[in-house]
């Protein structure tokens, strides 16, 4: 039989148990003060330093003397850390994409599939051109699930015939090491979750393959370094992570989210190196800066505006099918609907136009819009490539593997139809800016309005606002008589438009002086 639950002991004691105990304790403490004085050990209590009595004389000297005594002993002080530098400055992205670029024996420029072409940036690639030590640069056309597959196609054919292109599309799932372990045990789950699209990989394989191949045909026995640059948001991070099977560098639909180097090893002779997003110039088209840059992350233009250029660029039907909204004349009434739609709502019921002005620019520049630019068949080679710089970048490579590979990954992939997706006319190369001298640093720009203090208070200031917005300046009775020839006996007087000025009026208070016009009659109201 169990044995009930019995109710906890009481801490109580007696009175003189207690007492017992604290008599112990201080003989107890008075045998250790004792043989602490015995071996001639210091008291705990401190001594009171006594310091200079009142009346000693020259008591402010030997106060002195003691503090510059005080001063002057060797005090082991730790060195100051200096400021890093501002992660967040454009020179210092600027800096950390240069050093990427000098680390690299391969540079990979990763271009958005929806529009390559404004993807691509001639500084850049003509700042890897004219470095030493015999560097290659590689085009791989990410988000390749988003664009029809005809399209595709055409714009492999269309940059091939510059640099080698792979087509890849990044695994949207990638997690950590903590977080796989975590969920291992659940294998239906997992089942599941790696068979849907946006889990799923293509081009890994492929572009794991043509790095080592070029890695063991090259003399150096050190790791293969391949730089991953690129503008903002076109997918570099999400690259390396599917390299990497793991969660290596950190990825989202923010803009603008890596801020230095990372270097990450993915194969036994192959090392990536994450880098910041390139800088587009201020000299861009406005379509261009609102898809590349980060005006908008650094509030230099608002998202309103940037909602404004990209929707000018498109044709409203497709906008109207692709949001499932009616039609609109202007952007606003766009992001009204487009806010009632996704139930973006501000207290009381009234579409928040922010919010969707927000969620419209992720669509465009994340991984979810499915929009295309359709590729230029004949476009001659830019002024920093030629026959001889094409023979030198696709010396080396494997292309027949390469072409291979790409057409794999094509197929494995599940791209739009063309009439499901919106159409886009790009505006050409995306101008960077790659030298820290040509970087200055832009403040949000911030509207200043002047409100004066003086406000018209009788028909004569109202008067004067009248003949100052008509050009016509009301003269005073002095310029009148200056006009007429009699000279001014009086100055005008000088009136400060900031602050109120007040006039002594001569007032006659006697009975005769009132109007007798304005008088009450009491007797009217017994009538």
């Amino acid at each position: 039989m169990k044995r009930p639950k019995l109710k906890k002991a009481s801490k109580r004691v007696s009175c003189s148990k207690r007492y017992k105990i604290q008599k112990k304790v201080k003989d107890h403490t008075r045998k250790l003060r004792k043989e602490l004085k015995k071996k001639g050990g210091a008291s705990k209590r401190p001594k009171k330093d006594l310091g200079v009595p009142n009346s000693a004389p020259f008591k402010e000297e030997v106060l002195r003397e003691a503090e510059q005594r005080r001063q002057e002993e060797v005090v082991v002080e730790q060195p100051e850390k200096e400021p890093g530098p501002d992660k967040g400055s454009k020179q210092y992205l600027c800096s950390e994409l240069n050093k990427v670029i000098d680390a690299s024996d391969v540079v990979i420029e990763v271009l958005d599939a929806r529009d390559p072409m404004g993807c691509r940036c001639p500084q850049l690639e003509e700042a890897v051109l004219q470095r030493g030590g015999n560097k290659k640069l590689l085009l791989v056309l990410s988000k390749i699930d988003l664009v029809p597959k005809e399209n595709v196609e055409k714009w492999i054919q269309c940059l091939q015939l510059e640099f080698p292109v792979v087509a890849f599309k990044a695994s949207q799932q990638i997690q950590d090491k903590t977080v796989r372990a975590r969920k291992s045990r659940i294998v239906a789950s997992n089942e599941v979750l790696d068979r849907s699209r946006a889990a799923a990989c293509s081009g890994n394989g492929c572009l794991s393959e043509f790095l080592s191949s070029y890695a063991t045909k090259t003399e150096n026995e050190a790791q293969l370094k391949v730089g991953v640059v690129g503008f903002p948001n076109v997918g570099k991070s999400s690259l390396i992570n599917s390299m990497k099977g793991i969660l290596a560098c950190n990825a989202g639909v923010k803009r603008g989210i890596t801020k230095s180097m990372q270097e990450v090893h993915i194969l036994k002779n192959v090392k990536l190196i994450d880098s910041p997003g390139i800088m587009a110039a201020p000299s861009n088209p406005p379509a261009s800066m609102a898809l590349r840059s980060l005006q908008v992350e650094e509030g230099a233009v608002s998202a309103h505006e940037a909602v404004r250029t990209l929707l000018k660029q498109c044709d409203h039907s497709q906008i109207m099918l692709q949001y499932n909204v009616p039609d609109f004349r202007n952007s606003l009434e766009f992001l009204t609907l487009f806010a009632k739609k996704r139930g973006y709502l501000q207290k009381g019921g009234i579409p928040n136009a922010e919010q969707a002005s927000t969620a419209f620019l992720d669509d465009w520049t994340g991984a979810k819009l499915s929009y295309y630019c359709k590729a230029s068949e004949n476009r001659d080679l830019p002024a920093y490539m030629s026959a001889a710089v094409v023979a030198e970048m696709q010396n080396g490579w494997d292309l027949n593997s390469l072409k291979m590979g790409n057409e794999g990954t094509l197929k494995d992939v599940k791209c739009p139809s063309q009439a499901g997706s919106i159409g886009l006319t790009s505006k050409g190369p995306t101008a960077g800016l790659l030298r820290v001298e040509d970087v200055t640093e832009e403040k949000p720009l911030l509207r200043v309005v002047e409100i004066s203090e003086e406000r018209p208070a009788d028909a004569a200031s109202e008067r004067a606002e009248q003949n100052d917005e008509n050009n016509q300046p009301e003269q005073t009775p002095e310029e009148v008589t200056e006009a007429n020839g009699t000279q001014a006996e009086e100055p005008p007087i000088k009136r400060n438009p900031g602050r109120v000025q007040f006039e002594s009026v001569p007032v006659d208070m006697s009975v005769s002086a009132a109007s007798t016009g304005d008088a009450y009659d009491f007797n009217t109201d017994f009538n």
